[in-house]
């Protein structure tokens, strides 16, 4: 009975193996089984909907931490290049070959600074 519930035997496999029938082993799994009832309906699904959801949905949450923690980095370095240009006396942004990343924002200037 406990293959049968888990998806792991048919009622055919269990017919075979035992030489039953297949009316005594439907009146078997309604008097014993936990939720196969005459009557009920069993939905088996490898990965339901539901857990699909939930698996993108953590997949979503990861990838947003990840851009997150990028985003932090890219702010820090452009922050980090700003100072050092303020301390050389020389926009170093201007000045290098590459194109600089926007970040999330501006850092707000020291008073006084260029």
């Amino acid at each position: 009975m406990k293959d049968i519930e888990q998806g792991k035997a048919s009622i055919a496999d269990v017919c075979r193996e035992y030489s039953v029938s297949k009316v005594s082993v439907y009146k078997w799994l309604d008097k014993y089984s936990s939720y196969l009832k005459k009557g009920a309906k069993l939905v088996v699904e490898l990965k339901s909907e539901g857990y699909r959801t939930k698996e993108l949905e953590q997949k979503v949450r990861d990838l947003e931490a990840a851009i997150g923690r990028k985003q932090l980095e890219v702010d820090f370095l452009n922050k980090m290049i700003e100072l050092a240009s303020e301390d050389l006396g020389v926009d170093i942004k201007k000045n290098s070959s590459m194109q600089p990343s926007t970040g999330s924002g501006s850092t707000p200037k020291k008073r006084g600074s260029r």
